[in-house]
């Protein structure tokens, strides 16, 4: 299944879940309620009207468990409402700053940066679970734009380059196939049920507190033992709750896992990456029974984000969150291979140059198909006007060679402040002086922390452009965990004065709308929260469809015309017409506003829905091929963006949709 199709089978097992879930609370309901009327009837035994239950027992005993269930996950939800962060600092680890020095550190990031770039998406956080030796890892969050990727210590250690990379594709194909908001329901759900076992524990405290109290005249059991007797059953219940929880928890998990490994060999083009790391796992649990557990209290609540088992099970076959790793190797090589030992690795056997340990690793390092996406996807964005002598906003002449001024803008996103300037530095635009002098105008009164930077930036992306490497979306992508790191405020003003810089002219291009759009999408405060699925079809959204249609098309109306024909037969259950064609005066008149919301509607679409579209936009630049090509493909990606689909390649996808 592709992408889209994943999507789609996550959300619908969502929902099977869900509904085995409200099954098993209906049954812990319905068991409750009988247990606690015969355990009424007991107390009351020897009293008028005994056996009788008082009136509304079984509302108000049903209520009470509803709202006991209802608010341990309301409780656990808003503890997870910051997604990926939260789990990951629920699990002990510690978030590795983007500029880390430390070789270890800066691997990891290089190969997660690396992986990011390839599918299209921006870079997660990256955490470390320091007080971790065995080999683990996991991915967290809601959706892509705020996901997480976290290691143990034992990942980092004992794992070659190569390895590193195989678990970090895993990772990001849980980021991609829409695993992850699953996930975090899965821990809502389960500490709601657990919050009943959690109470009939306290029930049994205090019952034993006050064992030798008896009820009224004396007639009837002890109360302290109808307390110890209630406790008991809600404990009981509450735990076989959790234990059919975890049983469909475990089915559904084990099926991701192969996919997920099947993905990571995809990603990478190579099964020694995430076989090699599956070997050591297997070879340190026979050595030292390490391999893949966790230790934190919170390993058996979050067992089945991790890569490999956080715990060993009994019920290896039935309760196990992974498939045995002997199944999985099977998969991998199409054999049967033996584990290996998973000693912690030398300077010598890292498998990093200093070079690479300091920034992007060489070309030689990464697999073909990250680093072959990298290149494409840097021929493929548009980009800014480039300076000209004429534009009379000349630049400082710069000396600096390519590969610094790579260097330096690498290093520019590692780094908040400097990542900041980052974005204000992509948004200048010299071929337009009075709005260039504006913007800096700007930026001197706003941020003029940031004025330096911005100008020092600035030379680098334009010697960039210069010297054939027009790739500029990307480095929002590996600026986002800089980014994610400044504070609320931060960010706030940052988008404000992204704001000002855009509308320095009183126009907006189609290009600085892109970047605003995409730094609005992810850094904003609703940023880190799911969407919800609110359309089915685009059926729904006929004229949202139609306006980003005709926003991507150009050329005279003939050309106009024919894009939009091609784009109304890949959609021909909308009834696109003619008139549907949105006419614009000049692309800096268009109320993108209406652009926005649009997106944002369509962003809410099914998730075999979207690729309807990226298809018809794709037949409408293929019908307009040679017409601003760099200008679409721009467009493209900044929809993609904006609707949470990742796509490294728009060239591949569009003959693996058309065809």
């Amino acid at each position: 299944m592709n992408f889209f199709e994943q999507q789609d089978h996550a959300h619908r097992e969502s929902k099977k879940l869900i509904f085995l879930f409200i099954l098993a609370v209906i049954a812990i309901v319905i068991t409750i309620n009988l247990s606690l009327a015969l355990l009424w009837q007991w107390y009351s035994a020897g009293t008028p009207g005994a056996g009788r239950l008082p009136a509304g027992f079984y509302l108000m005993t049903s209520a009470a468990v509803l709202l006991c269930i209802g608010a341990g996950t309301a409780f656990e939800m808003f503890r997870l409402r910051d997604g990926g962060d939260a789990v990951a600092q629920m699990a002990g680890g510690r978030l590795v700053a983007p500029d880390s020095r430390d070789m270890h550190e800066r691997r990891l990031l290089n190969v997660v940066e690396e992986m990011s770039l390839a599918a299209g998406i921006a870079c997660p956080n990256v955490y470390l679970l320091d007080e971790e030796d065995a080999i683990n890892a996991f991915a967290a969050g809601y959706h892509q734009n705020e996901a997480v990727v976290a290691v143990t210590r034992g990942t980092l250690h004992r794992l070659t380059r190569d390895e590193l990379q195989g678990v970090v594709a895993h990772e990001f194909s849980h980021i991609l196939n829409g695993d992850m908001r699953m996930n975090i329901q899965l821990i809502g759900v389960l500490f709601g049920i657990q919050m009943l076992a959690l109470f009939g524990r306290g029930l049994i405290e205090w019952g034993a507190r006050f064992g030798g109290s008896r009820s009224r005249d004396d007639k009837g059991p002890p109360i302290g033992l109808v307390m110890l007797a209630a406790g008991v059953v809600l404990f009981v219940l509450g735990y076989l709750g959790i234990f059919f929880g975890r049983l469909i928890q475990s089915a559904v998990s084990r099926q991701r896992e192969f996919l997920a490994d099947a993905s990571a060999v995809q990603f990478t083009r190579n099964p020694q990456g995430i076989g090699g790391a599956l070997q050591k796992i297997g070879g340190l649990t026979e050595e030292t029974g390490c391999g893949s557990r966790i230790e934190s209290q919170r390993a058996e609540q979050l067992s089945h984000l991790f890569l490999g088992a956080a715990r060993p099970n009994f019920l290896s076959g039935l309760f196990a969150t992974h498939p045995p790793l002997e199944e999985r190797l099977q998969r991998v090589y199409g054999r049967q291979v033996r584990f290996v030992q998973a000693e912690e690795l030398n300077d010598n056997e890292f498998g990093d140059t200093p070079a690479a340990a300091s920034g992007f690793a060489g070309a030689g390092s990464a697999p073909a198909s990250v680093s072959a996406s990298s290149a494409n996807q840097g021929a493929q964005w548009g980009h800014h006007g480039s300076p000209t002598a004429a534009s009379g906003a000349a630049y400082p002449q710069a000396a600096a060679s390519a590969t610094d001024d790579m260097s330096l803008l690498q290093s520019a996103c590692r780094e908040p402040q400097s990542a900041r300037a980052l974005m204000c530095a992509l948004l200048l635009d010299v071929t337009q002086l009075q709005a260039y002098q504006l913007q800096w105008k700007s930026i001197q009164q706003a941020a003029p922390e940031l004025a330096a930077q911005v100008k020092t930036l600035q030379i680098a992306l334009a010697n960039s452009a210069n010297s054939g490497n027009s790739a500029r979306l990307h480095w929002i992508d590996l600026a986002m965990p800089a980014l994610k790191s400044c504070s609320e405020q931060q960010k706030s003003s940052l988008l404000q004065l992204v704001a000002q810089l855009t509308g320095a002219d009183g126009k907006l291009s189609e290009n600085e709308f892109v970047l605003q759009t995409v730094l609005e999408r992810r850094l904003s405060p609703n940023a880190a929260r799911a969407v919800k699925v609110r359309y089915a079809d685009l059926s729904m959204l006929k004229g949202e469809t139609a306006l980003l249609i005709s926003l991507l098309l150009s050329g005279s109306a003939s050309q106009r015309a024919q894009g939009f024909a091609a784009a109304s037969a890949v959609l021909p259950e909308l009834g696109l017409r003619a008139t549907d064609l949105r006419e614009f005066a000049q692309p800096g008149q268009l109320d993108y506003q209406e652009v926005r919301q649009a997106l944002a509607q369509l962003n809410q679409l099914a998730p075999l829905a979207k690729p309807l579209l990226i298809r018809a936009m794709l037949a409408a630049t293929q019908a307009q091929q040679g017409l601003d090509d760099q200008r679409k493909q721009e467009l493209l990606r900044g929809v993609c963006a904006a609707i949470d689909v990742p796509i490294p390649d728009l060239h591949s996808m569009r003959d693996a949709l058309l065809r």
